[in-house]
């Protein structure tokens, strides 16, 4: 049996001791009946939700593994105008993101990739790793911000965060060339003046800025929560439906202040990698390794079933309750 926890394993581990402490709690003091039931089930979810965050595996298979010395950055523009409908004539702007950065990633097999996101706020979501499956599905998950939550954002939003991850990666023992590449359309919707890049430019080894949308623009939809389920409506502005336009100058600045490249993107054509001097990254090495084979998933499904019993159980309490209060209501004089 192997275990790959999805954070450090002492963090899971007081998470998974806190949830099922207040579980069990609450199981203990619930009445004996439907509730009590109720609460078991729960715990039963908790507990499997938990042992999947350690990410079990078991048996293994050999699997080809190529370690490089480059770190890959991705910085993504997840403001509202990333969905502008003018990627391949109608899709959102940030379905061509998806594809490329996942292009790119297999571009440069063995480096270490992070994924750092900006709208009005900036975060990197996913730290230097190895595992491109955790760049996938943090890829898979990225959603703009909240329309209604939006307050403006600029195209220069991640420099700073960008420039002190990069220089707290320059600071490893092990000699590693960096490469960056920064997704986004260039509109500045922030009254400021946009943040410099230039900062970032001595750590790296190359990259490339790539732009995306036409200059005739494409409408936005408002983005809700993942809770919502209606179709959501255009932006408007001043009473017409608003546009997202590329700001190709802005793009064509933030490449000479990293020192990489622009490229205009469109379904039509392919992101060009950046071509890492061979000397940074000849530390590079093939080996074998065992990969084990993971059980997280058969445990997120068992516990997604018990969800659903429960809510077919909660519902139909709802639905008797609903209808005792009715047939009450009638008998009332």
């Amino acid at each position: 049996m192997t275990w790959n926890p999805i954070f450090p394993w002492w963090l899971v581990l007081i998470i998974a001791l806190a949830v099922i402490g207040f579980v069990i709690w609450q199981l203990i003091a619930a009445p004996k009946g439907a509730r009590r039931r109720g609460w078991a089930i729960r715990l039963v979810v908790v507990v499997l939700v938990m042992l999947a965050c350690f990410r079990p595996g078991i048996g293994s298979q050999r699997a080809a593994v190529v370690e490089r010395a480059l770190d890959v950055f991705f910085v993504v523009d997840t403001s509202a105008s990333i969905i502008a409908e003018d990627w391949d004539g109608t899709k959102p702007r940030l379905d061509g993101v998806k594809a490329d950065v996942k292009a790119l990633a297999e571009a440069h097999p063995g480096a270490r990739f992070s994924l750092i996101t900006f709208d009005s706020n900036v975060v990197q979501r996913l730290p230097l790793t190895t595992d491109t499956s955790a760049l996938e599905s943090s890829l898979d998950a990225l959603r703009p911000e909240v329309t209604k939550y939006s307050s403006g954002s600029s195209v220069g939003g991640a420099a700073e965060l960008l420039a002190k991850t990069l220089k707290k990666a320059s600071e490893d023992s092990t000699p590693r060339a960096r490469v960056v590449y920064y997704f986004g359309d260039g509109e500045q919707t922030s009254t400021k003046e946009p943040e410099s890049f230039k900062e970032s430019a001595q750590y790296v080894s190359g990259g490339g800025v790539f732009g995306y949308g036409t200059p005739e623009g494409g409408q936005m939809r408002e983005t809700a929560s993942s809770l919502a389920t209606s179709t959501p409506d255009y932006i408007e502005y001043q009473g017409q439906p608003a546009k997202s336009v590329i700001d190709e100058n802005n793009l064509n600045q933030i490449a000479q202040q990293l020192g990489v490249s622009y490229q205009h993107r469109d379904a039509g054509t392919t992101a060009q990698a950046a071509q890492v001097n061979a000397e940074e990254t000849d530390t590079s090495r093939s080996n074998d390794v065992e990969r084990a084979f993971e059980l997280y998933w058969i445990l997120l499904i068992a516990a997604t079933l018990l969800l659903l019993i429960e809510l077919w159980r909660t519902s139909r309490a709802t639905a008797e309750l609903a209808a005792a209060r009715e047939g009450v209501e009638r008998d009332e004089p």
